[in-house]
């Protein structure tokens, strides 16, 4: 079993390969071998990442099939089924690490950014909720200069929101709580560029 330093590790030696166009992930299975993990997994880390077809998570950390438990949602906001999927995964499989994964030209932030400049033509309700989630992070910054710089308001944004996850992760479930208390689990916040393929970690 990994600590939450090793996965970690593991998951940047795996991104640094491929941004390095260097990548090991197994690209076909055997019979066999899809038969055996038919079984169980034994996933190593949790990704709460983005919907976004440009971030696949297994491509983005080099790993194979049965490596991650991945959950994807438009902004990779935190609502409570998707607490539920980290609790379930941390619990059954004893994850050491959750990683929440921002990314660059994120279009649920841009939705947002869009919906709060022209309150007068929202967008739908279902798209609206995911809005609503990802409003504090960027109604706040909305308030100071960078109101005035879309581009800028969108990267600082971008983080914002990933904090917002992760703090509503660490402090919004009784589960991780009692987990993250105990040392079995940890946290963290983490970036994508679409430019570079590199992830940037960030210490909160």
């Amino acid at each position: 079993m990994l600590t939450a330093q090793e996965a970690l590790e593991r998951l940047k030696q795996g991104n640094q390969r491929f941004v390095k166009g260097e990548t090991q992930h197994i690209k076909f299975l055997s019979h066999q071998q899809r038969a055996e993990m038919a079984e169980s997994q034994e996933p190593f880390a949790i990704i709460l990442g983005c919907s976004d077809s440009r971030v696949p998570a297994e491509m983005v950390f080099d790993q194979g099939l049965g490596d991650l438990f991945v959950i994807r949602v438009a902004g990779n906001i935190v609502a409570p089924s998707q607490v539920g999927s980290v609790e379930f995964a941390a619990d059954s499989f004893s994850c050491p690490v959750v990683v929440v994964l921002g990314h660059t030209h994120c279009g649920a932030i841009s939705s947002t950014i869009e919906a709060l400049r022209n309150p007068e033509c929202p967008p739908s309700a279902n798209l609206m909720s995911i809005v609503n989630r990802v409003r504090p992070s960027v109604e706040i910054l909305m308030q100071t200069e960078l109101k005035d710089d879309l581009q800028k308001l969108s990267v600082h944004a971008i983080r914002s929101n990933v904090f917002a996850s992760v703090n509503q992760l660490r402090h919004g479930s009784a589960v991780l709580e009692s987990l993250i208390a105990k040392g079995q689990l940890k946290v963290v916040g983490a970036e994508y560029s679409l430019e570079t393929g590199e992830v940037t970690f960030f210490d909160f």
